[in-house]
């Protein structure tokens, strides 16, 4: 429920420049409003946003914004803003206690995963998800909004209650991030309000204020004229519009409103260094942060300008990008981009990881010649030319999925213009106004952004580092040596282009021998002549979507004692390109096509996967050929990948954190200590031959005849067939009988306990593992997807709501079919070291509960309402479509299995989940592995 701050993530938007004169005219008209949204206000201030939209049908998307967030708190209440976003789930005047999710779940609606908000430093917004298609539902859902609004009950008792489970999401926040960041948050936030009032708030205030404080917050700040109701969905909106003006309506504004006051972050134009270090943090980290005043787009000229903004940040994207393809890359990561930094400020931020701590100096040096690349000479011509294709083809599709555009979507365009005032056009007239005007953006107008986003003021440096590196790390006055004087020999940049056929000559065409009709699954089988089969489902879910994706049996299973070659051999094969192209002049090749994708070998497997449209399907099938048959190596660009592999292995290695020591400790435990399962190393990667995974994807690849292909999506089957025969008729077959060597690793059978001690902070996590042999079938699979549901709804109420222990609770299962069937069971929580026993215990006595009753039949009833919601959505998206064929085709299930649904959900009773639950969570195979704090 925590809005994490993640300094260096931020999202596009516009800056107003100085445009060409032909746009100037542009400037004097307001941005249009989207028609098809209904927007209006209340007499008491509150907003409302309604928008009539099927995607998906029956189901409608609610959200209440409040402009209140963690910024508003008194020095007394900091963390309450958060606190007061947990307890609107705690009692409402219409939904008393936890009635609220006991409800919402009857209605397929799930706690965390649909049902959930957040709150920033500026704002607090509640999502909620519900269907449609029963009577009463969605006023349901807008009284639930209401109570939200004005109807929370903060009854103390709750209250105290409440107080272990936000005192254990902030107890799972801290760590080596959280103690660096408290280091450094005031200097590049200016030591403003924002600094200090971190969402999170203060462990000391959250265990002891008084119901009173939080009251005052709630009264204060949750009130009409700070809020905004969104509802999108499938819905008479005249209906939902009346409805919320009943509800809302009778909202009043305190007789005298305390001000909201609208903080700044200052900008003094200085230049500020940090370094710091962690014993726990593991990698070298440079961000830049060139603050900028923030800018909002009013006119169609801003939206206009914005579209330089775009191309900017592609370009830049484009450049750091290829830095990494190089035989010696200056870092593991790089990226730059200008976008949104936090209250009235924008931002450019150049990021680096760096191999270790003496290559930092390398890192930043190199981030800021590129910045001073650009500013020097600008980009080029070609470059701009390929970014505009880009953003034409995505714009493109955008309007051709704008009647297919899911409600979440929506959604959150009228929470920016509340929350943020930016305005949203609609597709259409977004669309209208990038065809008429993004071609006039010129070269200079971009270029012109780079001295406007790099300046020497307001500038931020951050380096974060290992503990035991920091004699290592460039001294404050090494970096700002080196902001002073990197750049001034800066060559421009050398565009790498090639313009080749992507294949050296025309594939001779396959045919098709068979066609095989699956009326109840609207699909058709196509078998071609090199054995190949074709699995297809013509959709009209997305109009401009189709995916791919073809799976055969194998993998590096079948390359014994190979595993560290097997794992990289096709991201090797994919870093070098294909047929005549290297990466980098691929990616320029297929600049404005929708071509996404490429060849994947796993330990089982191989295979290729991906996306296209329509209009680039034939060049997607051609990569797909090139892939298989011009497979191309690059040594040089693979040297560098494997180094930089190395040195993050290393960076691992010599600074383990107490997350990486407990999932590599619970992995040897689940894995019985098996060779072939433990992590990389950087003594992994000397392993890895670049010429002998040449030959095993070569091999992998090199016989088509088991692929089997499937594609669903927005395509007429006989339009295809054609492009099929050629593409993927003409695939290399030598017809060979091939599988997979499965290594069967499996939790080993008995009672294990383990603990591991690492951690400087006062957090233990817990894992309980049950497993073992298992029957592979529809009907058991149910009972077991059911048995994990009930279990994760009673864990919740018993570890969360009842013993305010964990903040939150995972219980998930698996089932493998091949070599013989296999399940387990894995229960996961963080919490207080004290605290572990008593939580295992609770644990083990809700199993029990289960296993001796059987599961309570309202969480029964939850299970079935989630499982059927959530597959009637599913049923209407290719992913899942492509998923649910290819995962059956793969273990030879029945292809008509989604339509048992109905019949085994029906199967699901009491009685079933207590045997369920006696069978597989047998007392004699149980593993519990718990990470403690280190003794001090």
């Amino acid at each position: 429920m925590k809005k994490t701050f993640l300094i260096w993530c931020f999202i596009g938007v516009g800056f107003s420049f100085t445009s060409p004169l032909y746009a100037q005219d542009l400037s004097k008209q307001i941005v249009p409003l989207d028609p098809s949204v209904k927007m209006g206000k209340l007499k008491n201030g509150l907003t409302y946003y309604i928008k009539k939209n099927s995607e998906p049908k029956n189901r409608a998307e609610l959200r209440l914004a409040v402009k209140a967030g963690s910024v508003l708190e008194t020095d007394a209440q900091q963390g309450l803003a958060h606190f007061m976003e947990h307890m609107n789930f705690n009692g409402t005047t219409n939904f008393p206690k936890n009635e609220l999710v006991n409800f919402l779940q009857t209605t397929g609606v799930r706690f965390g995963a649909d049902l959930n908000a957040y709150t920033g430093f500026d704002e607090t917004v509640y999502m909620l998800p519900i269907p449609t298609d029963s009577a009463g539902l969605l006023d349901k859902g807008l009284q639930v909004l209401e109570d939200w609004a004005h109807g929370a009950l903060l009854d103390p008792a709750e209250i105290e209650k409440e107080r272990g489970v936000v005192l254990e999401e902030s107890r799972m926040g801290r760590g080596a991030q959280q103690r660096m960041r408290d280091k450094y948050l005031k200097m590049i936030l200016n030591n403003s309000r924002y600094a200090d009032r971190l969402p999170i708030g203060k462990d000391s205030i959250l265990k002891s204020f008084k119901p009173e404080t939080i009251k005052a917050f709630y009264k204060d700040w949750y009130r009409p004229d700070l809020m905004a109701v969104i509802a999108v969905g499938d819905f008479d909106v005249n209906k939902v519009e009346a409805t919320i003006k009943q509800k809302f309506g009778s909202m009043t504004l305190p007789a005298k409103p305390k001000k909201r006051t609208e903080y700044k972050i200052p900008l003094d134009g200085s230049t500020n260094v940090a370094i710091v270090t962690d014993p726990e943090y593991p990698q070298n980290v440079i961000q830049l942060i060139y603050k900028q005043p923030g800018s909002k787009e009013k006119t169609l000229k801003d939206v206009r300008d914005n579209f330089a903004q775009q191309l900017y940040n592609a370009m830049m994207g484009q450049r750091m990008q290829e830095l990494t393809q190089k035989a010696n890359p200056p870092f593991l990561y790089g990226g730059s981009e200008y976008g949104n930094f936090l209250g009235d400020l924008e931002s450019y931020t150049s990021v680096a990881v760096a191999k270790d701590a003496p290559s930092i100096e390398t890192a930043l040096i190199a981030l800021l010649e590129e910045n001073a690349r650009v500013q020097k000479f600008g980009f080029t011509q070609p470059e701009l030319d390929r970014a505009k294709k880009d953003f034409s083809n995505a714009i493109e599709q955008y309007y051709k999925e704008r009647d297919k555009t899911k409600s979440s979507n929506h959604v959150q365009e009228y929470l920016d213009h509340f929350l943020n005032d930016k305005p949203f056009m609609g597709a259409q007239a977004y669309f209208d106004l990038v065809q008429k005007y993004l071609e006039g953006v010129s070269l200079n107008e971009v270029n012109a952004l780079a001295k406007k986003y790099i300046t020497d003021k307001n500038r931020s440096v951050v380096i974060m580092g290992p503990e035991k590196s920091k004699d290592e790390i460039p001294t404050e006055a090494k970096i700002r040596a080196l902001l002073a004087d990197t750049g001034k020999d800066v060559t421009a940049y050398v565009d790498d282009v090639l313009d080749s056929p992507l294949l050296p000559a025309e594939p001779k065409a396959g045919k098709i021998v068979s066609e095989k009709a699956f009326p109840k699954l609207e699909m058709t089988e196509l078998t071609l002549s090199n054995g190949v089969k074709v699995m297809l489902k013509p959709t009209d879910f997305k109009n401009d979507e189709i995916l791919i994706k073809a799976t055969a049996k194998g993998g590096y299973s079948l390359f014994p004692g190979e595993r560290e070659t097997g794992m990289f051999a096709s991201y090797l094969i994919q870093s070098g390109g294909v047929g005549p192209y290297n990466q980098t002049q691929l990616q320029k090749f297929l600049a404005g096509k929708t071509v996404n994708g490429g060849p994947y070998l796993s330990e089982l497997t191989e295979g290729v996967g991906g996306s296209t449209n329509p209009k680039d399907l034939e060049t997607t099938l051609q990569l797909i050929y090139a892939y298989f048959t011009e497979p191309r190596k690059d040594a040089n660009v693979v040297t560098g990948l494997l180094a930089n592999q190395k040195a993050y292995l290393e960076n691992m290695k010599k600074t383990l954190t107490p997350e990486k020591v407990f999932s590599d400790s619970l992995n040897a435990v689940l894995t019985n200590y098996n060779p072939d399962r433990k992590p990389l190393t950087p003594e992994s990667i000397d392993k890895i031959n670049l010429d002998r995974a040449v030959e095993m994807y070569k091999d992998r690849f090199a016989d088509a005849s088991d692929f089997v292909f499937t594609l669903v999506g927005a395509f007429k089957i006989e339009e295809i067939k054609p492009l099929l025969e050629k593409y993927l008729g003409s695939l290399p077959s030598t017809d060979r009988d091939d599988t997979f060597k499965h290594p069967n690793i499996y939790p080993p059978k008995g009672r294990i306990e383990k603990t591991i001690y690492k951690g400087l902070e006062p957090k233990s996590r817990v894992s309980l593992i049950a497993s073992g042999e298992y029957e592979y079938n529809p009907e058991n699979n149910i009972q077991i997807e059911a048995l994990q549901e009930v279990l994760q709804i009673k864990l919740i109420e018993a570890l969360r709501e009842e013993e305010s222990g964990v903040y939150g609770v995972g219980v998930s299962e698996s089932t493998d079919k091949f070599p013989t069937g296999h399940y387990r069971f894995s229960i996961g929580f963080g919490c207080a070291p004290e605290n572990v026993d008593k939580l295992v215990k609770r644990t083990q006595e809700e199993i029990t509960k289960v296993k001796q009753n059987g599961a309570d039949k309202k969480d029964i009833e939850k299970f079935v309402a989630e499982t059927n919601r959530k597959m009637e959505t599913a049923l209407k998206t290719n992913g899942f479509w492509l998923n649910y064929l290819d995962d059956n085709t793969f273990l030879g299930d029945d292809l008509e299995e989604v339509f048992m649904q109905d019949k085994l959900l029906k199967s699901i009773t009491v009685e079933s989940t207590k045997a369920a639950a006696n069978k597989y969570f047998n007392d004699d195979n149980f593993i519990k592995v718990v990470l403690m704090p280190e003794t001090k």
